[in-house]
């Protein structure tokens, strides 16, 4: 068994404008960090209208398209912007999160982490944001129960941003656990613990500004661990957002890149429990170009680890 490494280069023709945090450095950086690595490297295959439609109508997919620039940008809202490349970025950081869970349940791959950009994590059903366009965990999820016909799969959540989008498209999955913890207050002011899901499947975990790793543990050892080992998921999804780091310039939590290396070597040990080990990862947010680095490449090297 292995870890899969799923990417594409039309990943990196997603531009946005000068001064933009969530620009192509970001992945060009991951991917020199993953390079040493001994992974299972996939081509990332774009995703189709019938996969997003697990979690978007045809009037999303029909925006995204319609709104594509021959040059130059079209700007979504304050913070999310199209380019002429940014529907296939997209729709390979789909597609790779699709391929990513055909590959794990097929034990093709004890786990994958799936390096793509935009990120997916605040795009909600009709809505792009957050530098956003797909819901990309939340189609993993779908992917998982729909096709393959997994009866639990949960979401841990660890971007320093809540992630509304994927709360949003699985608020009504009573098959689906969305667990996410964020900085409170900050963007985008959702997150609370009172939003706990149609079927009482979402646990959000406010972390106070400044906070340190310290606090993280605490928190995810006193509520995310019970209730995840709880819930018993056959596979475990995992929005990798790396801008709780110390580092980071968006927001103020204190974590290291040892916090992250931690944190995945815990869901990965709660998935050898109850999901056979089967892991996807998908990157969202981090916009401290060293810091993105070196804890997405912990966070690689302890999936690594974990293949038995």
């Amino acid at each position: 068994m292995t870890t899969a490494l799923l990417t594409h280069a039309d990943c990196l023709d997603h531009v946005t404008p000068e001064g933009h945090p969530e620009r192509v450095a970001r992945l060009d950086h991951v991917l020199h960090a993953l390079q040493p690595l001994d992974l299972s490297r996939v081509t990332a295959p774009e995703a189709s209208d019938d996969d997003l439609l697990r979690v978007h109508p045809h009037a999303h997919i029909d925006r995204i398209r319609n709104g594509l620039p021959d040059s130059g940008y079209t700007q979504l809202d304050p913070d999310t912007w199209l380019s002429p490349g940014s529907l296939r970025a997209a729709l390979r950081g789909a597609g790779a999160v699709v391929k990513a869970v055909d590959l794990v349940l097929a034990g093709e791959a004890q786990n994958a982490f799936c390096a793509i950009r935009p990120p997916g994590h605040h795009c909600e059903r009709e809505t792009p944001m957050g530098f956003c366009l797909f819901g990309n965990a939340a189609l993993a999820v779908k992917h998982a129960l729909d096709h393959h016909g997994l009866a639990r799969v949960a979401v841990v959540d660890f971007d320093v941003h809540h992630g509304n989008g994927t709360q949003d498209l699985l608020w009504d999955e009573p098959r689906a656990l969305t667990i996410t913890s964020q900085q409170m207050p900050l963007w985008p002011g959702s997150g609370n613990p009172s939003e706990r899901g149609a079927h009482d499947n979402v646990l959000n975990v406010p972390l106070a500004p400044r906070s340190t790793g310290a606090e993280m543990r605490a928190a995810y050892e006193a509520q995310v661990f019970p209730r995840l080992r709880a819930f018993r998921p056959e596979l475990i999804v995992i929005s990798a957002g790396f801008d709780a780091h110390q580092d980071d310039p968006l927001a103020e939590l204190n974590w290291s890149t040892e916090d992250f290396r931690w944190l995945t070597q815990e869901i990965c040990a709660i998935a050898a429990e109850t999901a056979e080990g089967r892991v996807v990862s998908t990157l969202e947010g981090g916009y401290d170009l060293s810091a993105l680095a070196a804890s997405a490449r912990a966070h690689v090297e302890a999936l690594k680890e974990a293949v038995t």
